[in-house]
């Protein structure tokens, strides 16, 4: 589908409608998560589907995904508006990534207190938790936060 370039946002438009600074656009287009063109007079304008792809990019910021990852997914579909079923194909990839990051958080949280799983012994219940430091066998850093239960 060709870009309406009648109809597209400015900078400055797109900054507004979008919530975001225009720093942020100008760093999301050297990102390559959108991009735009410029104009005759050397404007930058973006079509109007660029909104729905800063929409993504920023629910997926929020929940924690990098940039990289939003990039890979993005790069999947062409330039155009993102549809209804494109979108559907991104948020069932992002689910599994988010349920383990859900469970890697609620671990931490409920370990975080005690101990914090390092093998280091430095906490009152780790000899309770990791006696003769054997978690020191199985690698280095959080082994209690970092390894599935």
């Amino acid at each position: 589908m060709p870009v309406n370039r009648e109809k597209a946002l400015s900078v400055g438009e797109l900054a507004r409608r979008s919530g975001v600074a225009v720093s942020t656009i100008h760093f999301y287009e050297k990102k390559n998560l959108i991009e735009g063109w410029r104009t005759g007079g050397n404007q930058r304008r973006y079509a109007r589907g660029t909104l729905r792809r800063i929409a993504i990019i920023r629910v997926a910021q929020k929940a924690g995904v990098s940039l990289s990852i939003i990039k890979q997914h993005l790069d999947r579909f062409p330039a155009t508006p993102i549809t209804v079923d494109e979108w559907a194909k991104i948020s069932q990839d992002w689910h599994a990534m988010l349920d383990e990051r859900i469970t890697a958080l609620t671990q931490l949280r409920d370990q975080l207190g005690s101990c914090i799983g390092c093998g280091c012994l430095s906490l009152k219940d780790c000899p309770l938790r990791n006696p003769d430091d054997v978690l020191g066998e199985e690698g280095a850093g959080p082994q209690l936060l970092t390894t599935p239960q």
